[in-house]
């Protein structure tokens, strides 16, 4: 029963994103179709129309309160029409600075935003950590700017994007590439039983995790480069099937992802570690790392050798 839900539940997930790469403009397929970039992209969007409200309220509001309170109404100045000139005027004057002022806000924080941008996609290695990163900054920086307009149009963005870290999430890596998605009783019977490949590393991830999706393509990209006859690449969810943790080692809520690289039915190498420096910090998982530390290219080369 076990597999058969599992291969049930990966179908779709397959299925997807077949067809997502099949698509003429994948990126657009999944702003579109993803709740998490759909919500964020319509919330950034949005802006343009408070913008213009906020603004529109003010010009009926502070500007016509700062104009009551430069003149009495009993000055008899009033009805000079130099002065009432001269109010217009000021009026005019104030309507531009205060425009003006939040026009080069908005400049530098987009001066900001792709200045941040540039730097992430040169140092990320994964789009989904990249897409994180840059969504992270814009909302920070849309927070910034609506601060200047009215605090409460940002208490109302900020409300905003709670409401979307709590209906939606964002999407892991939809390819496997060569590896596959596993059940603990698959990996055993592969292991044990059904000895295809000599090694197996394999991912144990949930879905739930920030960091197991921002590194979700790093197996599957592994996998089409080292996968062979000496070497198999899986993916096991712990959200599935929490009780898998306790029998591999893992804790559930400390260093996900864990990468381990079985010998047959012998763990060889696990990462991260399980050691007291381990807990304190965990390097962040790149392709160079997990192939360094599981040795992938002398493996490789052992089996061309062969």
């Amino acid at each position: 029963m076990e597999v058969a839900t599992a291969t049930e539940a990966s179908a779709p997930a397959a299925s997807g994103g077949a067809a997502r790469q099949n698509h003429p403009f994948p990126w657009l397929d999944a702003a579109i179709s993803e709740p998490y970039y759909f919500l964020h992209l319509l919330a950034f969007f949005s802006y343009f129309a408070a913008r213009s409200a906020a603004l529109s309220a003010d010009d009926g509001g502070e500007f016509h309160d700062r104009l009551l309170r430069r003149v009495s109404f009993g000055d008899p100045r009033l009805l000079d029409p130099d002065r009432v000139i001269w109010l217009v005027t000021q009026l005019c004057w104030l309507m531009r600075i205060g425009v003006g002022v939040l026009v080069l806000q908005e400049i530098q924080a987009v001066l900001v935003f792709l200045v941040l941008f540039v730097v992430k996609i040169v140092k990320e290695e994964t789009w989904e950590t990249f897409l994180a990163d840059s969504l992270l900054y814009a909302k920070g920086l849309l927070l910034a700017v609506t601060l200047i307009i009215d605090y409460w149009l940002t208490l109302g963005y900020f409300l905003g994007f709670v409401v979307i870290y709590a209906v939606a999430q964002q999407p892991p890596y939809d390819g496997l590439g060569h590896s596959s998605h596993l059940t603990p009783l698959q990996l055993e019977s592969l292991l044990t039983e059904e000895p295809t490949s000599r090694f197996w590393l394999v991912e144990f991830r949930t879905s739930f995790s920030a960091t197991c999706i921002q590194a979700s393509s790093v197996l599957p990209e592994l996998s089409n480069i080292y996968s062979n006859k000496n070497i198999s690449f899986g993916i096991i969810d712990l959200g599935h099937f929490p009780n898998a943790a306790a029998k591999f080692g893992i804790s559930m809520w400390d260093h996900l992802p864990t990468y381990i690289l079985f010998d047959k039915a012998t763990e060889v190498a696990r990462f991260p570690e399980v050691t007291i420096e381990s807990k304190v910090s965990v390097p962040k998982v790149t392709k160079k790392l997990l192939c360094q530390h599981f040795d992938l290219d002398r493996r490789l080369i052992e089996y061309l050798s062969t």
